[in-house]
């Protein structure tokens, strides 16, 4: 599969870029998605939500009435979970959500969802470009002339380049990622994927058979 490749202008420069089939062209895997994503999503769960069990309430330890002859259950510490303020039962504690998956599954999953974007024609290919300073106006008309500058958009270049991260940070439509760094999570939550040229060796490379 070849695409034109665009200059930050949207104009075409005359040149074509080759897309991998078996990284661009393969059959799609659904499930293969839905794990990488689920996993993506659960490992950025911090984890930290934390309630108050009966024994760690700070309150008071005599017993609040007799034994019997009330007509109720007995109580004994107004900790207890039935009492307003008291412990909480079964309540969350600290815990990791971080799973594993193998990692050509994961292989499978973000060629599945290069594959997706290829299908419907949404991958813009830019010819590589630098920015001597960070400048969000000047990005965002590299957006609008890629006609992006509404869409969830994601730009894929071969290594970080801080003034281009700069540039974009604030506009939040759009994100800044590496070839390395690109996700199954990201590439499917795109309306857009605009790769650089030299991105395109990167992805071929790491997920090319």
């Amino acid at each position: 599969m070849k695409l034109s490749v665009l200059n930050i202008e949207g104009k075409e420069t005359g040149k074509k870029a080759e897309l991998n089939k078996d990284v661009f062209g393969i059959e799609p895997n659904d499930h293969a998605i839905y794990l990488d994503i689920k996993q993506y999503t659960a490992n950025k769960r911090q984890g930290t939500h934390k309630t108050k069990e009966r024994g760690e309430i700070r309150a008071s330890t005599r017993k609040i009435k007799k034994q019997k002859g009330t007509g109720t259950a007995r109580a004994g510490a107004i900790s207890n979970p039935i009492f307003r303020g008291g412990g909480r039962t079964f309540g969350p504690s600290p815990r990791s959500y971080n799973t594993k998956l193998n990692k050509k599954l994961k292989q499978l999953a973000r060629k599945s969802a290069l594959s997706y974007k290829a299908k419907t024609k949404s991958i813009i290919i830019i010819e590589d470009f630098m920015m001597e300073a960070p400048k969000t106006s000047e990005f965002e008309r590299i957006s609008s002339n890629l006609k992006v500058q509404d869409k969830k958009s994601v730009f894929v270049f071969n290594e970080t380049n801080k003034n281009i991260y700069l540039s974009s940070r604030n506009l939040k439509s759009i994100k800044v990622v590496t070839a390395s760094d690109l996700s199954t999570y990201d590439i499917m939550k795109a309306s857009s994927l605009v790769l650089s040229e030299s991105s395109i060796e990167v992805i071929n490379q790491i997920l090319g058979n």
